[in-house]
């Protein structure tokens, strides 16, 4: 069947609202879970039954968000207990927490017995998340946040994200430029903790890549005419644009400074279908990266037999393979308590804990089906599912980010034009 909705479209949207919001993360991470669950051995302590619970935590017009994510998770259980669940016991759905506050729905699935937790959708939820559950020694694997301070949040090792973090895709934007035929680019960024972040990413992949980074420029959204200026002032051969809010006025701006068309690479949160709302021609040979794969066809079809109504695949794949890892993870504990599956999760991801430099020991497998039947030939795994790669470091961050890339128009829409995978060693 074909595509339910364009990638773009729900992309775009769900990550400049959402998953990488720019809120300030208390970074002094959780009291109450010690050392680091990830690559500490663990004794069996479960009690049978592998929960698994859910915090939803879109409200208002990001509301549709929870629709997909439910689907996955429902989706992914029903498959696993078709073919005996965990243990020979169907592994547990646990019914969705009220509300939508993180803290409180996490409290609610401790009470509930979750020994893993999917979710929150919002990077500036996740710290609530994380401190509530880690207390409890509750696995939390978020399928959408990408702020770049998770990665050294102190969560007792009890935190994983599917998402890779907003500073990915810097080696892809540099790549792009470079591939265009640039030896110089200009960064333009929105002053906020996502363009910081993303803009001095660019800037370090860029001089590995042997580009000169000729000018940064910051904007506030509404104001983005100096940092045009600044940019056009220094003459680059491409100009990457990182933003997330008023992305539309900045590249007016850079318009009318001279800086259009092919010259112009624009971030994940900056990519939108602009249509009418530039001039002609403004973004036509453009290129901008979208995070994550194209859903197969086969994967939507199975999700829409789950929700005929949904109508919007975000974070769908990486709710999957969370779910499908932390049975798996399970599998090869033998147990189904929150620790054990922390333990185990890098593992069963084809990950290289610790700063290892060794390649993972574990036989590739694309389905959850496949990979419990080389765990039962007491065999290691490394699950590369709806997603694609995962292979989680010490700190639960994924080691490769697949991106979509896309061309804009003459009529400033842009379509799918390739994909890109950005890696980085385990640390």
């Amino acid at each position: 069947m074909p595509p339910v909705l364009g990638v773009a479209a729900f992309r775009a949207a769900a990550f400049r609202a959402v998953a990488g919001s720019a809120a300030v993360l208390t970074l002094a991470g959780c009291s109450g879970a010690a050392g680091n669950a990830r690559l500490e051995s663990a004794d069996a302590s479960g009690d049978g039954t592998l929960r698994i619970g859910l915090i939803l935590d879109s409200a208002g017009e990001q509301e549709f968000l929870n629709d997909s994510q439910l689907a996955a998770a429902t989706l992914a259980v029903k498959e696993i207990n078709a073919v005996g669940g965990h243990k020979g016991r169907p592994v547990e759905l646990l019914p969705r927490p009220s509300g939508t506050d993180p803290a409180a729905q996490a409290e609610e699935l401790v009470g509930a017995k979750a020994d893993v937790v999917i979710g929150p959708t919002d990077s500036s939820h996740a710290a609530a998340a994380i401190d509530a559950l880690a207390r409890a020694r509750v696995t939390l694997i978020s399928p959408a946040n990408t702020a770049a301070g998770l990665s050294g949040y102190k969560s007792g090792g009890y935190y994983f994200r599917t998402a890779a973090a907003d500073v990915a895709q810097a080696s892809v934007l540099v790549k792009l430029a470079k591939d265009g035929g640039a030896k110089s680019l200009a960064v333009v960024h929105q002053d906020s903790a996502y363009g910081k972040d993303v803009a001095a990413a660019v800037a370090g992949a860029a001089k590995d890549a042997g580009l000169d980074t000729v000018a940064t420029a910051g904007f506030k959204p509404g104001d983005a005419r100096k940092a045009a200026a600044d940019a056009q002032a220094a003459k680059p051969d491409s100009v990457v644009l990182i933003a997330r809010d008023d992305a539309q006025g900045a590249i007016a701006e850079l318009n009318n400074a001279g800086l259009s068309g092919k010259k112009i690479v624009l971030s994940d949160g900056a990519f939108a279908q602009y249509g009418s709302g530039l001039g002609s021609k403004a973004l036509d040979g453009a290129r901008a990266v979208v995070p994550g794969v194209l859903p197969s066809a086969d994967f939507q079809a199975r999700l829409i037999a789950v929700n005929p109504a949904l109508k919007d695949l975000s974070f769908a794949a990486e709710t999957y393979d969370a779910v499908n890892l932390a049975v798996l993870a399970a599998a090869a504990a033998q147990d189904d308590a929150g620790r054990s599956i922390a333990a185990n999760l890098i593992a069963v991801s084809g990950g290289v804990a610790g700063g290892q430099s060794a390649a993972p020991s574990g036989k590739p497998c694309l389905s959850f089906t496949d990979c419990q039947g080389v765990l039962k030939t007491g065999a290691g795994i490394n699950y590369d599912g709806e997603s694609g790669p995962v292979a989680f470091d010490a700190n639960g961050d994924i080691t490769t980010a697949n991106f979509m890339v896309f061309t804009y128009g003459a009529d400033n829409k842009a379509s799918l034009s390739g994909r890109e995978a950005a890696g980085r060693a385990a640390g």
